[in-house]
C-alpha cells in the first residue's frame, strides 16, 4: 500500500545531465616560424549555395548592401568622377554595381576581393574575383602577396592589384566573418522550419487517413487508387457506404507552426544585423519600423565608412557614398504632433553619425 507521509518524500539528482558548454575556438593565425601561411577559402561554394538557394538568408545581405551602396557616391575631384565613371567590370558594370557586388561577397564570405587593373599608373579597371579562386598568403601578421587561380594555375598578385575587404576580422586571424558561417545555425534553423510547413501545406491536399473496413490488398489499392484521382482532379470521391471512413491528418495547430516560421525568420535577420522592418514592413508596427530604421542607420553608416577608407587606402580614391534619407526628421514631427506619447523621446531620435 502507497505511503502518504511527506516526511519520507526524496529528490532526484540531477548530475546525469551534462552542464551546458560553449564550443571553444581559436583564432586562425599565421605560422609563427615566419614560412609563409596560405589562406585559402574552402566555405565560399557553401556561403554561395545558402544565398542563391535560400532567399531568407539573402535578404539581409542584400538589404544591407542596397542601403549603404545603393544611392551613388559623390566625389569632389573631377579627375577621380571620370575614372570612375569609365570602369566597367566585366564590360557591362557600373563602379556602383561592383562595389555593392563586392560588399555583399564579403558579408557572405568574409573576405572578398577585386582585381585592380591600371595602365600607366591610372586605374582603368575593377574586376570582381570570387574568393573560391583565391588565397592569400601571409608571413608572420601582413600579407605577402596573393595567388589567383585563373583556371589551369595559381597566377601570384602582390598587394597593389588586389582590393581586399574583410568583414568583422577578430584578433589576429587572417581572414574576416562570414555571417552566413556565424549564423548557419539560425539559417539552418530557419530553412528547416520553412522546408517542414511546406510539406505539411503539400500534405493538405490530401483528404487525410482512409479507414477501410477490408483487409483485401486490392481493393484497398484500387480505392486509393480512386481517392488519389478524385483529388488531383478537383472531383468528388464516390465509395460504398460504411466501406471506409476518411479522417484529416493528425497534426499540430498551424499558428504553432507559423509563429516558430516568423520567429527564426526575423531572428534571422537580427543575427543577420538587419531590422526585418529594412526589407520588409509586413507586421512591423509603426513604432517598431521608425525604431527599426534609426538604429540600422548606424549600421549602414559603419558600412560606407568602412568601404570608402578602403577605397581611400588601397585605391587612392576619396569618395563618399551617399546616405538614404532619414526617417530622425520625420520621427521628431511626429512625435511633437502626438502629445504626450513617450514610446520615442525627442532627444533620442536623430541619430549621432561622425561623417
Amino acid at each position: 500500500m502507497g505511503q502518504y507521509d511527506l516526511n519520507k518524500s526524496t529528490t532526484t539528482g540531477l548530475s546525469g545531465v551534462p552542464d551546458f558548454v560553449v564550443q571553444s575556438m581559436a583564432l586562425d593565425v599565421a605560422n609563427a616560424d615566419g614560412s609563409e601561411t596560405y589562406v585559402y577559402f574552402d566555405k565560399a561554394t557553401e556561403n554561395f549555395g545558402y544565398y542563391f538557394n535560400h532567399p531568407q538568408v539573402a535578404s539581409p545581405i542584400n538589404s544591407l548592401c542596397t542601403w549603404a551602396f545603393g544611392q551613388g557616391y559623390t566625389t569632389e575631384n573631377p579627375k577621380t568622377k571620370v575614372i570612375l565613371e569609365h570602369i566597367s567590370g566585366n564590360g557591362k558594370e557600373t563602379f556602383n554595381q561592383i562595389i555593392w557586388n563586392h560588399a555583399a561577397v564579403k558579408l557572405m564570405n568574409g573576405d572578398s576581393f577585386i582585381e585592380i587593373v591600371k595602365k600607366d599608373g591610372v586605374i582603368i579597371n575593377l574586376i570582381n574575383i570570387s574568393p573560391e579562386r583565391v588565397k592569400v598568403v601571409f608571413v608572420g601578421s601582413r600579407i605577402k602577396r596573393y595567388e589567383v587561380w585563373n583556371g589551369g594555375k595559381w597566377v601570384k598578385k602582390n598587394l597593389r592589384q588586389i582590393f581586399h575587404s574583410m568583414n568583422k576580422k577578430i584578433g589576429d586571424q587572417t581572414h574576416g566573418t562570414s555571417i552566413i558561417q556565424s549564423n548557419k545555425n539560425v539559417n539552418d534553423a530557419m530553412i528547416e522550419a520553412f522546408e517542414d510547413e511546406r510539406i505539411i501545406k503539400h500534405r493538405d491536399k490530401a483528404l487525410g487517413v482512409v479507414y477501410y473496413k477490408t483487409n483485401n490488398e486490392g481493393k484497398i489499392a484500387y480505392a486509393n487508387t480512386q481517392i488519389k484521382k478524385a483529388v488531383q482532379d478537383g472531383d468528388m470521391v464516390g465509395l460504398p457506404e460504411d466501406t471506409a471512413k476518411i479522417e484529416p491528418y493528425p497534426s499540430k495547430s498551424s499558428e504553432e507552426r507559423q509563429n516558430w516560421l516568423t520567429y527564426v525568420e526575423s531572428l534571422g535577420y537580427q543575427t543577420g544585423g538587419v531590422p526585418r522592418s529594412i526589407a520588409t514592413s509586413d507586421g512591423a508596427s509603426e513604432i517598431s519600423g521608425i525604431s527599426g530604421h534609426l538604429i540600422f542607420e548606424n549600421i549602414y553608416a559603419k558600412e560606407q565608412l568602412d568601404m570608402e577608407n578602403e577605397i581611400w587606402n588601397q585605391l587612392a580614391i576619396r569618395i563618399k557614398f551617399t546616405r538614404p534619407p532619414s526617417l530622425a526628421p520625420k520621427t521628431q514631427e511626429s512625435q511633437t504632433a502626438n502629445t504626450g506619447t513617450t514610446n520615442i523621446q525627442e532627444g533620442e531620435v536623430e541619430p549621432k553619425l561622425n561623417r
